[in-house]
């Protein structure tokens, strides 16, 4: 009885390892034609019948993730760690995923621990953004310096490092780092106005209206701010026609607004009429 029992014991682990292997064998070959699904359905059974396969999660993990249900994802990657998979693609996600999702302390440990194995590159900018959402200035700046040495052309570089001059109110450097993020993306309009913005902070009212005016003619968005904006901004540097002008067109969308009002009287004065 023992010896047959024994027999059938063993046999029916051979025939669930089997049955792992199919479902996980048709698993990644659903994931090879992109039917990501159904490879998830299928590395689920597999990981059902052969739940020491840490390998599987890896798998389920990335197919979750390329139906962009990310937080299950990330669930995933963090189970095959806790099993203690040691492939880099369980870290590199980790530190992806929970930067994307937010999770700012989580991205930086593992995007340390990224660095620590020598995985691929992106670490340095990972923790940098982290630290500035965690609001420590200091050592996103650190970080910052690091990643452009990593990666010079990353735009997001120095605009994090503008972010966090401008949260120090040290306007003159954040103007700088704006002016090279937008040197390597020269198509993004939200940064011209900030760095339009950030000159008119210092105050350089030539280069405010330098960046405003490119950035309305990138497309960014004529609000009453942009335009009340640089309208003082012309103001500021003796164009009062011109800065009247752009102040009067936002009064007719805030008729009575006392501090428009006051600023056209100002403006005036100021050019002697």
């Amino acid at each position: 009885i023992l010896i047959l029992s024994t027999n059938l014991f063993v046999a029916a682990q051979a025939q669930k390892a089997d049955s792992a292997s199919y479902y996980q064998q048709k698993g990644l070959e659903e994931k090879q034609a992109r039917r990501y699904r159904e490879a998830e359905n299928n590395f689920a059974k597999a990981f059902q019948l052969a739940p020491s396969n840490s390998d599987l999660l890896i798998e389920w993990g990335i197919a979750l993730v390329e139906q962009r249900r990310y937080r299950e994802g990330r669930e995933k990657f963090a189970q095959a760690e806790k099993a203690g998979n040691k492939n880099p693609v369980v870290i590199d996600n980790l530190a992806t995923l929970s930067f994307n999702l937010r999770m700012w302390q989580d991205a930086i440990n593992y995007a340390q621990k990224k660095q620590q194995a020598k995985i691929g590159t992106g670490s340095y900018f990972i923790i940098a953004k982290s630290y500035y959402e965690l609001e420590n200035y200091g050592e996103a700046l650190k970080n910052c310096e690091l990643a452009f040495k990593e990666e010079p052309g990353r735009a997001e570089v120095p605009y994090i490092a503008g972010r966090c001059f401008i949260e120090m109110s040290n306007y003159k450097r954040a103007a700088g780092c704006y002016e090279q993020a937008i040197e390597r993306d020269s198509s993004n309009a939200t940064w011209m106005y900030e760095a339009g913005l950030t000159f008119f902070a210092i105050p350089d009212n030539k280069k405010a209206i330098h960046w405003m005016e490119r950035a309305g003619a990138k497309g960014y968005k004529r609000s009453n701010d942009y335009i009340e904006n640089l309208g003082n901004a012309y103001i500021n540097t003796g164009n009062y026609g011109k800065g009247i002008d752009l102040l009067k067109e936002v009064l007719e969308r805030k008729p009575a607004d006392q501090e428009l009002l006051y600023g056209i009287g100002d403006a005036h004065y100021r050019a002697a009429k």
